[in-house]
């Protein structure tokens, strides 16, 4: 993230022959990857023009660059003062406090500078985290795929919703939103009977309470009581029949309790709200294989394949179809589906 910024300085000062050399120098040395030299070239540089304001810039940023960020900090904040409107030396020295976990004094440098990646660090480490995820998010379109600031956007966003959660705790802590959170956060721990509790509490107080019951389901769920989980799934659909997820979820309950013409029934539906989505896809295969519609499960198979393929689902898929095939005497499509599902297995 650190540019480094060159400013010819031959330009600026009166002729000094000397001047220039050292300037070269120090430019052949950064450029070669030799920074203590280029340091010290600069550093004269400073020595012989201390009013020149580009010589302390360039100086700053070879120290910067060599990580030296207290000498860096120096320099640059002695450009600034001997020429203030410098936005590329308020743009180092924000990265340079920065570094040095002075995020509050980089503050006011960065957002002169207009950069929204470093500023929204800054502002995450300082707690003023929408801003951040603002600039952060900003900075990814710019930069797709950048790892720092898919770091520190996950952070912020994962910061404001706890401080979110905690002013929800502390202030309404009888909601049933309370309760709801609650829950959910013992759910991630895997402590089942508390969870429930919370879940329960939650819905007692607003049994309409959107999302309450499917994910009251997923815990049931995750203990394998399906019976409970069809139950809250099949609320949660009823609650909410254009939520996706609610009719997947009941159709996989279903599933697991041996019910596929009614789990074909969630699977489409949910299938129509959100359609080519692998995991539904894949369970419609299996309800329709279930029944006997080796037509359908086909289809469905082939569908979910269509969409994604080497992944963990889709190396089921290939292994259903080869099942399929199997039992219809086509040996060589069933050949096929094993040997893809033998290289999904193993990449």
């Amino acid at each position: 993230m650190i540019a480094v910024l060159w400013i010819w300085l031959a330009w600026q000062a009166a002729p000094n022959n000397e001047l220039l050399q050292h300037v070269k120098a120090g430019m052949a040395a950064r450029q070669a990857g030799n920074l203590k030299e280029a340091v010290a070239e600069f550093r004269k540089v400073t020595e012989l023009a201390p009013t020149l304001p580009a010589a302390f810039v360039n100086l700053g940023a070879v120290e910067l660059q060599d990580r030296d960020y207290a000498e860096a900090t120096k320099a640059l904040q002695r450009a600034l003062q001997l020429q203030p409107d410098l936005t590329g030396a308020e743009q180092l020295l924000g990265y340079s406090l920065l570094a040095q976990g002075y995020a509050a004094d980089a503050l006011p440098h960065l957002e002169k500078a207009g950069d929204p990646g470093a500023l929204g660090i800054a502002q995450e480490e300082t707690g003023h985290f929408p801003d951040a995820i603002q600039n952060l998010s900003k900075a990814l379109e710019q930069h797709p795929g950048d790892p720092d600031l898919l770091y520190y956007l996950g952070r912020a966003s994962g910061l404001l919703s706890k401080q979110n959660f905690d002013t929800l705790l502390a202030t309404q802590p009888d909601s049933a939103r309370a309760h709801l959170a609650e829950a959910e956060n013992l759910a991630v721990l895997r402590r089942v009977p508390e969870a429930e509790k919370e879940f329960q509490a939650a819905l007692r107080l607003r049994p309409d309470l959107p999302g309450a019951h499917l994910e009251l389901g997923k815990l049931y769920q995750t203990a394998s009581d399906w019976t409970q989980a069809e139950r809250e799934f099949r609320a949660a659909a009823q609650l909410e029949p254009g939520d996706a997820e609610a009719a997947y979820r009941l159709g996989s309950a279903l599933l697991e309790e041996g019910k596929p013409k009614e789990a074909r029934v969630a699977l489409d539906r949910s299938n129509s709200l959100l359609p080519k989505m692998p995991e539904t896809l894949y369970s419609l295969g299996q309800a329709a294989s279930m029944e006997g519609d080796a037509a359908a499960a086909e289809q469905a198979w082939n569908e979910q394949l269509a969409v994604e393929d080497h992944t963990p689902l889709a190396k089921k898929a290939h292994f259903g179809l080869a099942t399929l095939y199997r039992k219809q005497g086509k040996t060589a499509e069933a050949a096929k589906q094993m040997e893809e599902y033998r290289e999904t297995s193993h990449p």
